[in-house]
């Protein structure tokens, strides 16, 4: 059974159409890179997968049931996401705010897991620390280990569960980017399903087993990162004139963009035809 599925889904806002017929499944324990240009839909796929958007056509199912189907709370311990931006007002600690993944549950328990997750995001030393006088990426940090303590809580009463994220790289530097993508990748082998908005391409194909590929609301590729991350998808979904090369130990591609594609450059299926 899938871990999650995205069954024909469409959304739709007035006359404008942000997702158009989307399918996909996608197995426990798997990382998928959801990459796109501006605007192609991967942050509302993102919502309408976790559950807080409704599509207009179309369904998503959570581990076989229909994701609308689930209360909130239960909700909750099925899937964790780590928006690109979110705002903290009031004066709460590191340790407060990584301890509200696990919702009303309290004590010992939940302080080793926040304990742990602070350990694996690499800020053991901040919990005393008001959220608010971190810097960008500290604090994208501090909500990732609150999710992984979602998670947990969520694991331990259903199984591994999903875990959904918007652009958890953006704010950080290189070291953490790769930090936070192997954490992910850590959730992964307990059979938590990953899926992460990524805009570069190279993290996309170090990370995803699986790139899927939006453009304008639609999939425009959806396979192995070697199948998606090609030269003639660079020129028709990105519109830049690229260079994919491969790793020699992996074979895995990667991306040295040449220049914007102008109008009156020929796309690069048809510089091929034309050989």
């Amino acid at each position: 059974m899938p871990a999650i599925e995205a069954v024909s889904v469409s959304v739709r806002i007035g006359s404008k159409i942000l997702l158009n017929d989307v399918s996909f499944a996608l197995e426990p324990g798997s990382t998928v890179a959801l990459v796109g240009p501006n605007g192609a839909g991967k942050s509302t796929l993102l919502r309408a997968l976790a559950g807080e958007l409704k599509p207009s056509s179309g369904n998503v199912r959570l581990k076989g049931q229909p994701v609308s189907a689930y209360p909130a709370r239960v909700l909750s311990l099925h899937r964790a996401v780590l928006s690109q931006s979110i705002t903290v007002t009031f004066p709460f600690t590191v340790a407060e705010i990584v301890q509200m993944g696990a919702g009303e549950r309290t004590g010992p328990s939940v302080t080793a897991l926040a304990d742990n997750a602070l350990a694996e995001v690499e800020l053991s030393d901040f919990g005393d620390r008001i959220i608010t006088t971190l810097s960008g990426g500290e604090q994208q940090r501090a909500h990732l280990a609150r999710v992984l303590v979602q998670l947990a809580c969520g694991e331990a009463a259903h199984g591994p569960g999903i875990l959904l994220l918007d652009e958890p790289t953006a704010s950080l530097d290189l070291k953490h980017q790769l930090d936070v993508l192997e954490t992910a990748r850590r959730c992964a082998a307990r059979g938590i399903t990953v899926v992460a908005i990524l805009h570069d391409l190279n993290l996309a194909a170090l990370f995803g087993q699986r790139v899927i590929v939006l453009d304008r609301g639609r999939i425009a590729g959806d396979g192995s990162p070697r199948e998606t991350i090609t030269d003639e998808m660079l020129t028709s979904i990105f519109g830049v004139t690229g260079a994919v090369g491969h790793a020699a130990a992996s074979g895995l591609p990667h991306v040295l963009p040449h220049q914007a594609r102008t109008s009156a450059q020929a796309p690069v299926r048809e510089l091929v035809r034309g050989a």
